[in-house]
């Protein structure tokens, strides 16, 4: 099959599965953001790459694991900090200004959903670019915090190590020994960045927020994410429970396979933006009669 055909095809179903559902969820994930050079976590069996990442518990409560974060992030955040929205982000802004989905929740924490333009977006894990300060709750742009790394830390400054997810960089335990925390310039409390570490659960009033967008929701799509994170997987439950079709566009195997109606095995940012061109301004793209009914488990 003509690879130029095989997009166009899978485009024109996904098209049509958000035509039929107007207030469709959006759920994204890391896969959405490789194409703008930030990596993700799994492998296509959705397979966690690397060591585990610092917990929540133990960042708080361990100078020694804070040390480690910082300076890891120190030197990855350049990569962070230059990362622009994909066409794939794009897209679903453009799909979002068109009406075409409900409302958009994303896993990730870069804030290219917003740069992009989304504005119906809500961030399940928070943004990499807000620091906040544990004691005072003093907030700080992570940029500042770069400031505060780079003057405390000037041998790291210039350190080159491969980009990890999240803004973090893999370096040798032996940089930390004379590394520098960064202290809230207020009251001198503990830094931490504004998102969810893995361990910690998502702030109530969030993730009620949340919830109630996937109830008011007809359909659920899944975008890049494997959803071998529960606080995604929870999502695909729900549609379930209550009867609403679910489909997944992202590049290999997800934790809710089983219970998908429509699944494209296809990357985010070659797909999305066809499947906008297609619902472009105009009356609602009509259903392909032969997808009317979702009611079985199709991969494409």
């Amino acid at each position: 099959m003509a690879e130029g055909y095989t997009v166009h095809h899978h485009a024109g179903r996904l098209a049509d599965f958000l035509a039929r559902y107007p207030r469709t969820l959006v759920l994204t994930g890391a896969g959405l953001s490789t194409a703008s050079g930030i990596p993700d976590y799994r492998d296509r069996d959705g397979t966690r790459r690397g060591r585990l990442p610092v917990q929540g518990p133990e960042f708080r409560r361990s100078e020694a694991i804070q040390r480690r974060y910082w300076a890891r992030s120190m030197v990855g955040w350049p990569v962070m900090a230059g990362a622009v929205p994909n066409v794939g982000h794009r897209a679903l802004a453009e799909l979002e200004h068109g009406g075409r989905f409900g409302f958009l929740l994303t896993q990730n924490v870069d804030g290219l959903h917003q740069e992009a333009g989304s504005q119906a977006v809500l961030e399940l894990h928070g943004n990499i670019h807000r620091v906040v300060c544990l004691h005072c709750k003093a907030q700080f742009a992570r940029a500042f915090v770069q400031d505060l790394l780079n003057e405390a830390n000037p041998a790291l400054a210039s350190a080159i190590a491969a980009p990890l997810p999240d803004g973090d960089a893999a370096i040798e335990p032996d940089a930390l020994e004379h590394f520098h925390l960064p202290y809230c310039v207020e009251c001198g409390g503990t830094l931490s960045p504004d998102v969810v570490f893995f361990g910690d659960g998502i702030p109530p009033p969030r993730s009620a927020h949340a919830l109630a967008q996937m109830e008011a929701a007809d359909a659920l799509l899944v975008v890049g994410s494997s959803l071998m994170v529960y606080s995604g997987f929870r999502f695909c439950r729900m549609a379930v429970a209550a009867g609403k079709p679910i489909a997944a566009l992202n590049l290999g195997r997800t934790r809710a396979d089983e219970l998908l109606s429509l699944k494209i095995e296809a990357s985010a940012e070659r797909i999305l933006p066809h499947v906008a061109e297609l619902l472009a301004a105009g009356p609602a793209r009509q259903a392909d009669p032969s997808t009317a009914r979702l009611d079985h488990r199709e991969i494409l």
